[in-house]
């Protein structure tokens, strides 16, 4: 993901080039296979999820799968359990895989009008609950 695709410059010399980081590149999150991470629109709600990033470790309780809700608790922003949009994976530019998390990624949670970015996901722990079915 640190590699850089060099491109024209549209409307300048055949010589003249530009180096565009690859991650800000649409083909280069098409082509990405996502099969590093999670879903949570893909969770039941109660399930719980332990997420080391490079710098913190955080807590999140799936609210509501559909619309991205959660509770999360962790790294410096949140100390006690806050209730706060998991909107998805970001490298940091404008691109955004919706309601996932992802390794290397960086996690971006709505808050209020606001938005907060962790450091690069290194890993990713799923604790279902169990259904009553399950348990019966």
């Amino acid at each position: 993901m640190n590699t850089t695709s060099i491109h024209k410059v549209p409307g300048q010399s055949s010589n003249q080039t530009t180096a565009v980081p690859a991650a800000a590149v649409l083909s280069t999150w098409n082509n990405h296979s996502w099969d590093d991470g999670l879903h949570i629109d893909q969770l039941s709600s109660l399930d719980r999820l332990t997420v080391l990033t490079q710098h913190s470790t955080y807590e999140i309780v799936i609210v509501s799968p559909a619309n991205g809700e959660v509770l999360v608790r962790g790294g410096e922003f949140f100390p006690e359990f806050t209730s706060v949009r998991l909107a998805g994976s970001t490298l940091g530019g404008s691109f955004l895989k919706m309601r996932s998390i992802h390794l290397g990624f960086r996690i971006e949670f709505g808050v209020g009008r606001g938005v907060i970015v962790t450091s690069p996901v290194r890993t990713i722990s799923v604790a279902s609950v169990p259904h009553v079915d399950d348990v019966m």
